[in-house]
């Protein structure tokens, strides 16, 4: 009986602490559960006495507005949702080009901070220190009114080598511009592409079957170079043509065409979150431990092919965390877009709730685009963050 009793008593006594814990996070739930639907009825309420009704039949109705800037065809006969999908899409392709420069601006900025070179290093800590401590409104601002409006007029727009114009309109860039055969092009590549990725792995089975390299090597780049050669005889033509800018009757044809405020907006979110990625790249690479270094030198490795074999792969590591936040940022302050008259997401939904006076709808949709967004660039950085660390045996 007392064995009983005592090993009763240190069950219970196991129990105590998950009962409690149990308890906090179900006394947690209800807490935000009661807040939740405080926070809808008194929204109810608050909509009956103002006499505003809830839902988002809006988006069927008609816009009315147009939009300066549309990458797909939009007309203000068209309906608030296709409105707002054409400022979804200007946001995501500021995001999306914007996320690769500043990637590419934020390593070359962080590496050279590191650099041997006197003016080099120095250089790289004054765009650093004057760019990370200055309002990125500020920033837009500056690029828009004091660079890209200040350009000369179309009749005598900057000219640069490779059919480069700029103007106060924007830039022009040379451009690929797609052929009817684009589709053939696309499905060949495809087909080749997934062969190509078949024969990799039975060459991959075979060689640790066989522990020998074997000619199914040289299979996934010929798969590749037969479903090019199929396109190439099925369609006589290529799936592109570069289409170069040219001035014709005092405007600019052909090419690709870079608004001034979409320029701006991607030339300021780019430098403004390089500066924040340059600081990361810099402390990652400085967390190597130095014998890393020095091994490699011992082994004959020049400067550059040490950081980009042994350094940087390691410093990944540490980089890739805060990394993430900087993508959000931008992806985020793109929203600033308002500031300069670039019709993104944030511009149009703004537009959509003036006119339809829906705050509500108008702002969940906002918030649900905004967060969807960045929890998509999480997921991809928090997986690709996993593949590159350590496997602890």
């Amino acid at each position: 009986m007392v064995t009983e009793y005592m090993d009763l008593k240190s069950h219970n006594r196991r129990l105590s602490p998950r009962l409690w814990r149990l308890g906090g996070q179900a006394i947690v739930l209800l807490l935000v559960g009661y807040i939740a639907l405080y926070c809808g009825l008194n929204l109810t309420i608050n909509l009956q006495r103002l006499n505003l009704p809830f839902g988002f039949d809006f988006l069927k109705t008609q816009a009315g507005f147009g939009i300066g800037e549309a990458p797909i065809p939009y007309r203000p006969t068209d309906l608030y949702a296709r409105a707002l999908w054409v400022g979804l899409l200007n946001s995501l392709r500021v995001m999306g080009v914007g996320l690769v420069l500043t990637t590419i601006i934020g390593i070359a900025v962080g590496i050279a901070r590191l650099s041997t070179n006197w003016l080099v290093r120095h250089l790289a800590l004054m765009y650093v220190e004057i760019l990370r401590n200055t309002p990125l409104l500020l920033q837009l601002l500056f690029w828009y009114f004091a660079v890209f409006l200040a350009l000369p007029k179309v009749e005598k727009q900057i000219q640069w080598p490779g059919s480069i114009f700029l103007n106060n309109q924007g830039i022009q860039i040379p451009w690929l511009q797609a052929t009817p055969a684009i589709r053939v092009w696309g499905g060949c590549l495809v087909l080749g592409c997934g062969l190509a990725i078949l024969l990799w792995k039975r060459q991959t089975l075979y060689l640790l079957e066989q522990g020998n390299p074997s000619h199914l090597k040289t299979w996934p780049l010929g798969a590749i170079t037969c479903s090019i050669l199929i396109a190439s005889l099925w369609t006589q033509q290529l799936p592109a043509m570069l289409s170069t800018p040219k001035l014709i009757a005092g405007q600019v044809t052909g090419g690709l065409s870079l608004s001034s405020e979409f320029a701006t907006l991607l030339v300021g979110l780019t430098l403004y979150t390089a500066a924040f990625i340059a600081e990361i790249v810099r402390a990652g690479i400085t967390s190597v431990n130095r014998g890393q270094r020095e091994a490699a030198q011992a082994l004959g490795l020049k400067p550059r092919t040490t950081m980009r074999l042994v350094i940087f792969p390691q410093a990944l590591r540490v980089i890739v965390p805060p990394l993430t936040s900087q993508y959000l940022n931008l992806a985020k302050n793109s929203s600033l877009a308002i500031a300069i008259g670039y019709p993104d997401i944030y511009a149009v939904a703004s537009t959509t709730f003036n006119q339809t006076g829906r705050a509500v709808e108008v702002l969940l949709l906002l918030m649900a685009t905004y967060l969807t967004i960045s929890l998509l660039i999480s997921l991809l950085m928090n997986l690709y963050n996993r593949s590159i660390q350590l496997v602890e045996r």
